[in-house]
């Protein structure tokens, strides 16, 4: 029987969600394109079981969305290359996809940034200019809506964006990508949003096996790189991390707090001939130590105080991918959720009063009382009015801020505005399950719902 088919969490996991105390948590890659996979439900299911609290999508599916409302699992959501040129025209055409494909799932499902497009200044066929343009778009967006705070917009790289990645301390920039970086990392200083990269030292030790140590490639060098300005690095990702830095610094941003996010990071376990690293044992080494380094909360050499968000790729082995075999093959899980190998992903650091066991296993600590009461995405617009009508009357609830001048108007729809008064209403009466139920039109959710400065009351 597989893991999911098995997977049975008692009523109390789906009502309080593990949380881990002063650590970094681990994000994971959601990849689609298998013609085997799980459906979104159970994976939403699968995850909240395990010590990832981020997850990175490659489109908009609604099915995924619903899937993780109220599950605490934050998610990256993308923007296909295909569709930047289009939300880069106007920013009504952005409106319009963010009102369609984002708008319908918060604030039930916890959307905490965008990435617009993956690694589209590596296509030299692609315009440039339209990806900076959509991010300016898709960002003024979130702002007249009021959730430029709560939504952030970024777009992955590759490490092709450098002109050279080693020494660290001296990389840069493509000269023919300057212009186009320089404006896509102000964009990223002036809204505080992360520069994302997808690094792969897997790639690095592939293409140069003869030069690269095969233990610093899997983030176990203990003997060190030395960088020429005095930098140490024990493995090969902090050194491409700290080589972006480098890159940025150059650009004229060294005095901005920009954070640098590892969008993707992984080491397929298995390959064509002549990737004869592409094993499970390397696999099952790298992403065990890559999840070990995302749960640390420690720097890099060149930047010893700032955690690293890392999102590990992949969650599936993906069947449908094109390229080679490695290519298909990155994921931690085969489609019927049985593991290509172990990693450790449970929640050893929690810290919580009960201890139980999810489905794969792993002791989970349960969160204390951060709840709130939100409405369910598609619920019924009539009754939703309703429910406003009664909280803000019978109920007692004070409505201001969702009255045109009040902080939380916008987004002007009236899930959002209901949500803010079911959660008020609940509140009130002490969290008891049926004051969030509201003729089944609400939900409980452990992500804050709270935005610019629109702010969920919570007791």
């Amino acid at each position: 029987m597989s893991l999911l088919s098995s997977l049975v969490l008692p009523v109390l996991l789906i009502l309080l969600p593990l949380c881990c105390i002063n650590v970094c948590g681990v994000g994971i890659n959601y990849g689609t394109i298998g013609s085997n996979l799980p459906s979104p439900k159970k994976v939403a299911q699968l995850l909240q079981s395990t010590v990832i609290d981020k997850v990175k999508i490659y489109d908009t599916n609604p099915e995924i969305l619903e899937a993780f409302s109220n599950t605490g699992i934050d998610l990256i959501v993308g923007v296909e290359n295909s569709h930047i040129v289009n939300l880069s025209a106007t920013q009504s055409a952005a409106d319009e996809w963010f009102a369609t494909r984002i708008l319908p799932f918060i604030p039930s499902t916890s959307i905490v940034a965008i990435a617009v497009g993956n690694e589209y200044l590596t296509d030299d066929k692609l315009d440039h200019n339209a990806l900076v343009q959509a991010m300016q778009n898709l960002h003024s967006v979130l702002l007249s809506r009021g959730l430029g705070r709560k939504i952030k917009v970024s777009t992955p790289h590759s490490m092709a964006v450098l002109a050279s990645s080693f020494p660290p301390s001296s990389s840069t920039f493509a000269t023919t990508l300057l212009p186009t970086m320089t404006s896509i990392v102000a964009l990223l200083a002036d809204t505080g949003s992360a520069f994302m990269v997808n690094a792969y030292p897997y790639f690095a030790y592939r293409d140069n096996p003869s030069t690269v140590n095969l233990e610093y490639a899997l983030l176990g060098n203990a003997t060190g790189v030395r960088d020429p300005k005095g930098y140490v690095y024990n493995n090969m990702l902090d050194a491409q991390i700290d080589a972006i830095r480098s890159a940025i610094n150059a650009l004229g941003f060294g005095n901005q707090m920009i954070q640098i996010m590892v969008s993707e990071s992984g080491w397929p376990s298995k390959g064509d001939v002549g990737e004869t690293a592409a094993t499970i044992q390397n696999a099952r080494t790298y992403n065990t130590r890559l999840v070990e380094r995302a749960q640390s909360n420690k720097g890099t050499p060149m930047s010893p105080k700032d955690g690293i968000d890392i999102f590990v790729f992949a969650l599936f082995n993906e069947n449908k991918k094109q390229g080679g075999t490695s290519e298909r093959n990155f994921g931690i899980f085969n489609g019927d959720g049985s593991k290509v190998y172990d990693v450790d992903l449970s929640c050893q650091f929690c810290s919580g009063n009960s201890e139980k066991t999810g489905g794969f296993g792993e002791k989970l600590s349960l969160r204390g009382p951060s709840v709130w009461c939100v409405a369910k995405p598609h619920a019924d617009e009539k009754v939703i009015q309703a429910v406003v009508d009664f909280c803000c009357g019978p109920g007692g609830v004070d409505c201001r801020e969702i009255y045109e001048s009040g902080n939380c108007y916008q987004p002007d729809r009236i899930h959002a505005h209901a949500s803010y008064a079911m959660n008020a209403y609940y509140q009130m009466h002490g969290r008891n399950y049926w004051n969030c139920d509201f003729k089944g039109t609400g939900l409980v959710t452990f992500s804050d719902p709270s935005y610019g400065r629109c702010f969920y009351s919570q007791q």
